[in-house]
C-alpha cells in the first residue's frame, strides 16, 4: 500500500509502530497502516515507510526483503541491511556510506555509481551485481561472492577483499591500489588498466586472468601461478617475480626497469619488446622464450637457462652477452643451446650500450 497524503501526527503514531512491529520476533504480524509485513521471520516492506523510516531516524533493517526494489539516488547512510534480500534492487547512485550489508543477498543488484565508503559487505553474495563506477574506498569486501560481478572503473582503494571470490568477474580499470586480496579468487578475471600497486596479492589466484595493461608496480607476486596470463603493456617496475610462474605467459611490451625474477619460469614465455632494464633474472627458465627486440641493459642473466630463447635484435649487456655464447658452446650447466644465430643479431646492439 502507498501513501500520498503529506506527514502529521498520526504518521509518527502509525511510523512508531511499525518501529515496534520491526523488533518483534511474532511470526506472522500485519500492520497494513505502516506497509509493513513480517511472515515466517522474514520482512517485507513498503519503500515508502522505509524511507520514512529511515529518515526518522531508524537505520536497523536487518533481513528485510526489497528484491527488486528501486532506492537509486537515495541517502541511505549508515544504514544496516545485513542479510536482507537485495536481489535485483537498484541501488545506483545511491549514498551508502558506512552501510552494512553483512551477509546479504544482492545478486544481480545495481549498484553502479553508488558512494559505499567504508561500507560493510562482509560474507555478502553479489553474484553478477554491477557496481560499475562505484566509490569502495576502505569497504569490507572479506569473503564477499561477486563472481561475474561488473566492478568497471570501480574505486576499492585501501578495500578489504581476503577471501573475497571474483571469478570471472569484470575489475576493467579498476583502482585497487593498496587493497588487501590475500587468497582472494581472481581466476578468469579482466583486469585490464586495472591499478595494483601497493595491494596484497598472496596467496591470490590469478589464473588466466587479463591483465593487459595493468599498474603493478611493486607489487609482491613472488610464487604466484601466472602461467598463460596476459601481462601486455604492464608495468612492473619493481615487482617481484622471484619464483613465479610465468610460463607462456604474454610479457610482449612490458616496462619491467628494476623487477627482481630471480628464479621464475619464463619458458615459453612472449617478452617481444619488453623493457627489463637493471632487472634480476638469476636463474631464470628462458627456454624457448622470445626475446626479439626486448631491452635487457645492465640485466643480470647469471646461470638462467636459455635453451632455444629467441634474442633477435635483442638489447644486452656485456655480461650477459659473454654468458650467453658461454651457453652457444656448451660450457654451462645446460645441455642444450639457444639459437646461435639469434643472439649473433643481437651483437649490433652492442654499440648503444657502449
Amino acid at each position: 500500500m502507498s501513501y500520498s497524503h503529506t506527514w502529521d501526527d498520526s504518521d509518527s503514531l502509525s511510523l512508531l509502530f511499525a518501529v515496534l512491529i520491526l523488533e518483534t520476533t511474532v511470526p506472522t504480524i500485519a500492520l497494513r497502516e505502516s506497509g509493513f509485513t513480517r511472515t515466517s521471520h522474514r520482512s517485507t516492506m513498503n519503500i515508502q515507510y522505509f524511507l520514512e523510516l529511515y529518515e526518522a531516524g531508524y537505520r536497523d533493517f536487518v533481513g528485510i526483503q526489497l528484491a527488486g526494489a528501486d532506492l537509486a539516488h537515495h541517502i541511505l547512510v549508515e544504514v544496516d541491511l545485513s542479510r536482507s534480500n537485495l536481489k535485483g534492487t537498484n541501488l545506483s547512485r545511491s549514498f551508502l556510506t558506512q552501510a552494512v550489508l553483512v551477509g546479504a543477498k544482492g545478486n544481480w543488484a545495481n549498484f553502479s555509481f553508488a558512494k559505499m565508503s567504508e561500507a560493510n559487505l562482509a560474507g555478502a553474495d553479489f553474484t553478477k551485481a554491477s557496481f560499475r563506477g562505484a566509490f569502495l574506498v576502505q569497504a569490507n569486501l572479506h569473503q564477499t561472492q561477486l563472481s561475474g560481478a561488473d566492478l568497471c572503473y570501480v574505486n576499492l582503494r585501501n578495500a578489504n577483499l581476503c577471501g573475497a571470490n571474483l571469478c570471472g568477474a569484470n575489475l576493467s580499470g579498476a583502482n585497487l591500489r593498496g587493497a588487501n586480496l590475500r587468497e582472494a579468487n581472481l581466476a578468469w578475471a579482466h583486469l585490464t588498466g586495472v591499478r595494483l600497486s601497493g595491494a596484497d596479492l598472496d596467496r591470490t589466484c590469478l589464473s588466466a586472468v587479463n591483465l593487459e595493461g595493468a599498474w603493478l608496480n611493486g607489487v609482491d607476486l613472488s610464487g604466484l601461478d601466472l602461467s598463460g596470463v596476459n601481462l601486455k603493456d604492464a608495468k612492473l617496475n619493481g615487482a617481484n617475480l622471484d619464483h613465479t610462474n610465468l610460463s607462456a605467459a604474454n610479457l610482449s611490451h612490458t616496462t619491467m626497469r628494476g623487477v627482481s625474477m630471480v628464479g621464475a619460469n619464463l619458458c615459453n614465455a612472449n617478452l617481444t619488446g619488453a623493457v627489463v632494464w637493471h632487472g634480476n633474472l638469476d636463474e631464470v627458465n628462458l627456454s624457448r622464450a622470445d626475446l626479439t627486440r626486448a631491452h635487457l641493459g645492465e640485466a643480470s642473466l647469471r646461470s638462467a637457462c636459455v635453451e632455444g630463447t629467441e634474442f633477435t635484435e635483442s638489447v644486452l649487456p656485456t655480461e650477459a652477452r659473454s654468458y650467453l655464447y658461454a651457453a652457444v658452446h656448451g660450457e654451462t650447466r645446460w645441455t642444450r643451446r639457444p639459437a646461435k644465430e639469434t643472439l649473433d643479431h643481437s651483437l649490433f646492439i652492442d654499440r648503444l650500450l657502449t
